[in-house]
């Protein structure tokens, strides 16, 4: 098994392990559920709070990230909050990862 994993990778190819296909997949083939109608209410900025929020920013650093205040911030995410039904700042993370709004790009600090 050894052997050909390594003639696989010496021929170019990627090798991964069964579990890590599957969890690399995994996002990939999920069927993502249709955006509600009060996505489309949501300004530009909204959305770009949510996708930060979606990302694990603070309210700080997404003050940081658009260039406003930490009560600007509060704002949008009050304003997400609200067109979208949700109660609090994880169900943002959970709808953004259901409707397929986040990339799949990791956090870094």
């Amino acid at each position: 098994m050894l052997c050909d994993a390594i003639r696989t990778a010496h021929a170019g190819n990627a090798v991964l392990a069964p579990a890590d296909l599957t969890t690399l997949l995994e996002g990939t083939f999920r069927e993502r559920r249709a955006v509600p109608a009060g996505y489309a209410d949501l300004t530009d900025r909204e959305r770009e709070v949510l996708a930060a929020v979606a990302r694990g920013l603070s309210n700080a650093e997404i003050a940081e990230e658009i260039f406003s205040s930490e009560s600007t911030g509060k704002t949008h995410v009050g304003g997400i909050l609200r067109k979208l039904g949700l109660r609090d700042r994880v169900q943002i993370v959970v709808f953004s990862h259901e409707h397929g709004l986040t990339p799949s790009e990791r956090r870094t600090s």
